[in-house]
């Protein structure tokens, strides 16, 4: 199953509706009492974490039920509000700026310990231990771009912007946490020429040397895979977006392992654990939950030592 990576940042759509729409995997796990009910967004990493969840949590003993491929942010935190789904993967960056429609915050911690609080205090639901992974956006480019004109930061990219030509979806273009607010906090950033990429196409068009700089995300399986420099940030720019579980109040009561057990995957979500995952699904065809299935018996053994 290969999906297009399109809705992966949902803090460059606009929230609307919140009608469930049918999900594409429904499939059940061991279904002798109640199962926790797992969602997830309609993208690979969504997808690749939902059977991660949902096959840790098997291993435990508590029976699960995949309601995997949801749709957008608010599709699925629509689900997960009124108990169609118990948990799903969520990035506290969009949480921040699409769920909570809070202003840009740049420290990780921060981002958390805010967005924690509340969704406890608004909806009732918890975040559980955030993984280390940070799937943020990002400036990439590729190494012989990067040699040519010493280009390594985001620093670097503003003052050598006249050179350089950027692609990058529409909205990064425009939105404030995008392109203008680079602008604001690095200065520069006046690019030789600025072109709308399909973000499907976006690392054809840079390896093919139709643009120098692309817009990436921070786990976009194809930065290993094509060998390519994400630019530093050195200034701290762009929102944090780390992957927690989140997870309603009443879900935790009912399945007391579950936090315990899921809080073990935490740790071992890397930028590079995550793009090697995101590649074998994008890049090398694989499904998910077979990508997933190998991940957990690759890591058993860290697994319990977490």
């Amino acid at each position: 199953m290969t999906l297009s990576k399109i809705s992966r940042r949902e803090a460059l759509a606009t929230m609307a509706g919140l009608a469930l729409l049918p999900a594409c995997s429904s499939r059940t796990g061991n279904t002798g009492g109640p199962a926790v009910k797992i969602g997830s967004k309609n993208f690979t990493e969504e997808l690749i974490l939902g059977e991660l969840y949902a096959r840790l949590l098997e291993s435990g003993g508590m029976p699960v039920e995949r309601k995997l491929n949801l749709g957008s942010t608010q599709i699925a935190m629509g689900a997960l509000a009124r108990g169609e789904i118990d948990l799903y993967p969520e990035y506290t960056g969009t949480a921040l700026l699409v769920v909570l429609k809070r202003a840009p915050l740049h420290d990780r911690k921060a981002v958390f310990d805010l967005v924690k609080s509340e969704y406890e205090r608004r909806f009732k639901l918890t975040w559980l231990d955030a993984a280390p992974m940070n799937d943020t956006q990002a400036l990439a480019t590729t190494q012989a771009v990067s040699a040519k004109y010493a280009l390594r930061t985001l620093t670097d990219c503003s003052r050598l912007a006249p050179q350089l030509r950027l692609g990058a979806v529409h909205e990064f273009i425009e939105r404030p946490d995008g392109l203008p607010g680079l602008q604001r906090a690095y200065g520069g950033f006046a690019f030789k020429s600025v072109q709308t990429v399909d973000i499907g196409l976006k690392y054809k068009a840079l390896l093919n040397g139709d643009v120098d700089v692309v817009l990436a995300f921070g786990t976009d399986g194809q930065i290993d895979a094509d060998h390519l420099v994400v630019l530093d940030d050195d200034k701290h720019f762009f929102p944090p977006y780390p992957v927690a579980p989140v997870v309603r109040e009443d879900a935790l009561t009912r399945f007391p392992k579950l936090a315990p057990t899921l809080n073990r995957l935490a740790p071992l979500l890397t930028d590079s654990v995550m793009r090697h995952l995101n590649w074998r699904v994008d890049g090398n065809k694989e499904e998910p939950a077979d990508v997933a299935a190998d991940f957990l018996n690759r890591s058993k053994a860290r697994l319990v030592s977490t």
